[in-house]
């Protein structure tokens, strides 16, 4: 019982974190890790657990959702689902000692991909969007990446959308309904497959809508910057906690 409040005090923290600035899974995995969980178990659990809170986000949003310069949002769309339903079984396919190992590193670059996106130098506008098979492209290799860990993966889309010229707030509200489409196939394929720690991810999932209702009412106040420091400082701890674990 103990461990199941402290993985209710997860989603709520992670279901509002997402709300506010994103990282919700730098949470939810150690928390799950902590309860017992295999990292490839946990990984599983919590993109099952957090997806009701993305579906929620999407269709608050859903008025900024467009197409991309040369390719629609139905095209979009589809390749978001297919790339987590690809990443799903790529995941479910790999070996836990070797999805272990990987871990640590995934973590990382996703750590460090939020850390640049949010203080880094931001690139100019580009003259001419990419053509439209570039786009494709990058959208399958981040939905199957998704689908398969997803930590970054909606800091990845909105630079891709933006590089395809739509405008900031429209690419913001894509990537959100996009995300939500990969993790939503590869929740599905993980459900279908019963590979899920289904008593961790209802406790974890009700903390996480709770936590998002919370956060979008939260954001109106806590600064923006004070929460991706949090968000970065507690992926790197991960990171070395789960080196060191390793």
């Amino acid at each position: 019982m103990t461990m199941m409040f402290l993985l209710l005090l997860a989603g709520l923290w992670a279901g509002a974190q997402n709300a506010l600035a994103g990282g919700g899974s730098f949470i939810t995995l150690p928390a799950l890790i902590a309860a017992g969980l295999d990292p490839k178990l946990a990984n599983i659990t919590s993109t099952v657990a957090l997806f009701p809170g993305q579906l929620t986000t999407g269709w608050a949003g859903r008025s900024l959702v467009s197409g991309a310069e040369r390719l629609s949002f139905r095209s979009l769309a589809i390749i978001a689902l297919m790339g987590g339903i690809g990443g799903a079984f790529l995941l479910i396919a790999t070996p836990s000692r070797v999805f272990a190992a990987m871990v640590p590193w995934l973590v990382l670059a996703a750590t460090a991909l939020f850390a640049w996106s949010s203080f880094g130098p931001k690139p100019a506008a580009a003259s001419a969007p990419p053509p439209a098979w570039v786009t494709v492209l990058t959208q399958g290799v981040i939905a199957l990446y998704s689908g398969f860990f997803g930590g970054g993966a909606g800091i990845m889309t909105l630079a891709s959308l933006t590089l395809a010229r739509l405008p900031v707030r429209n690419a913001g509200g894509t990537k959100n309904v996009l995300v939500g489409f990969s993790n939503i196939a590869a929740a599905l394929v993980f459900a279908l497959s019963g590979a899920v720690a289904w008593r961790e991810a209802a406790v974890l999932g009700l903390g996480a809508m709770a936590g998002g209702w919370l956060g979008a009412r939260a954001l109106k106040v806590l600064p923006e910057r004070v929460l991706k420091i949090g968000v970065v400082a507690i992926g790197l701890a991960l990171t070395v906690g789960l080196f060191w674990r390793g």
